[in-house]
């Protein structure tokens, strides 16, 4: 692996746009940095989850990057339910039941070989020997998951202890993100027995942070010992409310609607709210990939290179004047 630079990483969600999350990735790896530790949700935790396997490997290179991105195709994770088979009926009803349209099965398949590959299976495999880092958040990667059965936010492995009273050591890598990717309604939920027995629900981290850029920060006033870049899917708020929720997209030929905007406040407001403080807007790099909608599953070729490319180009323009010890004296 090249350079000796290191930097944390937070990485947004936006289903199949995650391709230009690897784009920002190779970026950055070209550009001599190396991942230490990664937050994402969502995308951004499935593209998280390969990037600190690999890392933690010593084996991440711009070009096995690449071809992770040109490999995937996203329709092989549209394995439908026994409801999805039947006409019409079985997707509404997986919709009004929760049950979700498809099964999500092969996506965490598809996760679990990629981590195979790096001999990663649970958490413990990545966890990191940094006593800086408090005990519960000495991993490489952390999911963000909605726990819709408690009500409330949850960071994976960080929470597994604290919540279900489970050992996040033995926790399996591929299933806390097929949790933090299922999409409500779209793939079945996940479920998590916690040690007294109580079963969670647990559905895409999206719902409730889909950018989770404050993850990773220090909160004890100490100086930083290396910088923590956001890669964000969002687009700019309010013109592209419509880009946030494509089902409401008929309706904004009227104007914004009060719906629109409430849902879209619902969904981003709290990430909207961190990227709008300069701290955090220097150290983001934001990739426009309004011209691809989140669940556009059946993505040509030339979608995928061209999210890709937006991705690199947009993370090679920010680092063009990136300066780690400008944002310090501003900002720290």
């Amino acid at each position: 692996m090249a350079g000796d630079l290191h930097a944390d990483l937070v990485l947004s969600g936006g289903g199949v746009k995650g391709i230009a999350l690897v784009g920002a990735a190779a970026a950055l790896v070209e550009a001599g940095y190396v991942p230490q530790r990664i937050s994402g949700t969502s995308a951004g935790a499935l593209v998280g989850a390969v990037l600190a396997a690999a890392a933690r490997s010593g084996n991440l290179s711009a070009d096995q990057l690449t071809e992770l991105a040109m490999g995937l195709d996203y329709r092989q994770f549209l394995d439908p339910g026994p409801v999805e088979r039947v006409p019409v009926l079985g997707p509404a009803w997986g919709v009004l039941s929760g049950g979700g349209i498809y099964r999500g099965d092969a996506l965490r398949e598809w996760v679990a070989d990629q981590l195979a590959a790096f001999g990663v299976t649970t958490f413990g495999d990545l966890a990191l020997d940094d006593p800086v880092v408090p005990p519960e958040r000495r991993y490489r990667l952390v999911v963000t998951v909605a726990d819709v059965t408690l009500g409330q936010l949850v960071r994976l492995p960080w929470d597994y202890r604290r919540v279900y009273g489970l050992d996040p050591d033995t926790q399996s890598v591929a299933d806390a993100v097929r949790a933090s990717t299922a999409i409500p309604f779209f793939y079945r939920p996940e479920e998590l027995t916690s040690a007294d027995g109580r079963t969670s629900r647990l559905v895409d981290g999206g719902l409730l942070s889909n950018f989770p850029i404050d993850s990773l920060d220090r909160t004890d006033g100490v100086r930083p010992r290396r910088p923590t870049f956001g890669v964000t899917l969002l687009p700019d708020l309010p013109a592209g409310n419509a880009a946030v929720i494509p089902a409401l997209h008929p309706l904004h030929v009227l104007g914004p609607t009060l719906l629109e905007q409430v849902v879209t406040t619902v969904l981003v407001g709290r990430d909207q709210a961190h990227l709008n403080q300069p701290w955090v807007s220097a150290r983001t790099v934001r990739i426009d990939t309004s011209e691809v909608g989140v669940l556009d599953f059946d993505l040509s070729e030339q979608g995928k290179r061209s999210l890709y490319q937006s991705g690199r180009s947009a993370a090679r323009n920010f680092l063009s004047t990136w300066d780690w010890e400008d944002y310090l004296e501003r900002f720290r």
